[in-house]
């Protein structure tokens, strides 16, 4: 069995999961078709331990969560391209930071908690007050993905 890099790290304090989690604006969210493994990237938001993710009400990503609501997220942050030894190629790595999620993928169809999600998904991305519209929030599919496990990684910090 290879030895483990000295400079990877497990990360298992819920604070610091959580700090890179909110340092991210993309997370890559892990699904299977069958056999088939499918990931996107996806806008999110977080709070007290749950993801909210928003998309159409129909799509591929629909279709297989449906059959299969097994998810893992991916979030990663605070990359640093850096090399030991400029001319040697082996010597050169990227520094990061990484969180990897398991859960299972809910759909919400209560209005209230829809507008509740909408909002955690927002405040990643602006500390703005926002109002929603009911044919909007009628219009789109709030999924939840309650943490079911978390772990974390770091490598070269």
């Amino acid at each position: 069995m290879a030895k483990r890099d000295n400079a990877i790290k497990d990360i298992i304090e819920l604070d610091e999961l959580e700090s890179i989690i909110k340092k991210c604006k993309v997370c890559r969210v892990g699904m299977v078709e069958g056999d088939i493994p499918y990931v996107l990237a996806m806008n999110f938001g977080y709070e007290d331990q749950t993801i909210w993710l928003h998309c159409a009400k129909e799509g591929k990503k629909v279709d297989i969560l449906k059959h299969n609501n097994k998810v893992c997220l991916e979030f990663d942050t605070d990359h640093k391209l850096f090399a030991r030894h400029e001319t040697v190629a082996c010597s050169w790595r990227f520094a990061y930071r990484s969180v990897l999620i398991n859960g299972h993928a809910l759909f919400v169809d209560d209005y209230d908690e829809k507008v509740r999600g909408l909002s955690i998904f927002m405040k990643n991305y602006s500390d703005k007050p926002f109002e929603y519209s009911k044919p909007s929030v009628d219009n789109v599919l709030i999924i939840k993905i309650p943490i079911e496990s978390i772990t974390g990684r770091s490598f070269e910090y």
